[in-house]
């Protein structure tokens, strides 16, 4: 399947997923929104996909929305006639970049951001759900909302605190500053900085390392369990799902072969799959209906 906004490429257990607008500092459109959930969703079906980059074509990664509506870009009732009415539990109102990030949140392969320019608006926010952002030197950022009326989009108030702490999500938020990737690398946004021609070197190695030597159900349930868990009330919560995962794991082929190719001084072949191997309390969660 080929899509317009994006180009999607699997190679070596590793899928690239490179934002295709280049021409408009690959802005997010309506398209994309839907491009995006697909790419997740067909990554997540597939086997041979064991990690994810996700980065930008030409010169930005994002440049945030699509402004080609002029002042009726974030007025959804001037996109859809059906919204006479306001009625706030419509599904219909949801926040398209919220819906990405949730679904890249959801996603049971690690995903990598090679972030390789300007990255503002929902092209910041969509990184928050991934697990590793490493940044090029030219890269810049912006959570821009205020500057443009509206307030931060795509569950940031969620993600942002956690990855670099409130009062840094604070000053970003409420300047609406765009600020250089150095600044983003000292305030926790980014975990590297690199050179232009070595971000995606870097971030492949990064999924190489995971790819090759990590057992992808493991990987699956720690990723869930790092992002759910992180978050919870108390630690027997944690505890619990520890207790089950450790148990349904240790049971397994995964962890066999894992034991004997230490001892065997030799790469792990790992023989299950995301696809039909996750443990019987996977998930563990009930999802929170949008109401």
């Amino acid at each position: 399947m080929s899509y317009e906004t994006l180009i999607y490429n699997v190679a070596a257990n590793v899928l690239t997923i490179t934002l295709n607008r280049p021409d408009i500092l690959n802005a997010f459109n309506a398209a994309m929104f839907t491009e995006l959930i697909d790419a997740f969703d067909r990554a997540d079906a597939d086997d041979d996909v064991r990690a994810i980059i996700v980065t930008g074509a030409g010169r930005a990664f994002c440049a945030g929305a699509d402004l080609s509506s002029g002042a009726a870009t974030f007025d959804h009732r001037a996109r859809n006639s059906q919204l006479a009415g306001v009625d706030l539990s419509d599904p219909a109102i949801r926040d398209r970049g919220g819906l990405v990030t949730l679904r890249i949140f959801r996603c049971l392969k690690p995903v990598i951001a090679a972030i390789n320019g300007p990255a503002v608006g929902i092209g910041a926010t969509m990184l928050l759900a991934m697990d590793m952002r490493l940044a090029s030197e030219t890269a810049r950022f912006g959570f821009v909302f205020t500057r443009r009326g509206i307030v931060p989009e795509a569950a940031s108030s969620f993600f942002l605190p956690r990855i670099v702490g409130l009062p840094q999500a604070l000053e970003w938020c409420l300047t609406g500053r765009v600020f250089p990737a150095t600044d983003a690398l000292n305030g926790g946004l980014v975990r590297s900085l690199h050179a232009p021609d070595g971000l995606l070197p870097a971030a492949y190695a990064l999924a190489r390392e995971i790819a090759d030597n990590a057992a992808p159900v493991s990987v699956a349930l720690t990723r869930q369990m790092l992002w759910r868990l992180s978050a919870a009330r108390d630690p027997m919560e944690a505890h619990r799902i520890d207790s089950r995962a450790i148990f349904t794991r240790g049971m397994s082929a995964d962890a066999a072969e894992g034991v004997t190719s230490f001892l065997e001084k030799r790469a792990a072949q790992f023989p299950g799959k995301v696809s039909t191997d996750m443990p019987e309390f996977f998930p563990w969660w009930d999802e929170e209906r949008f109401k």
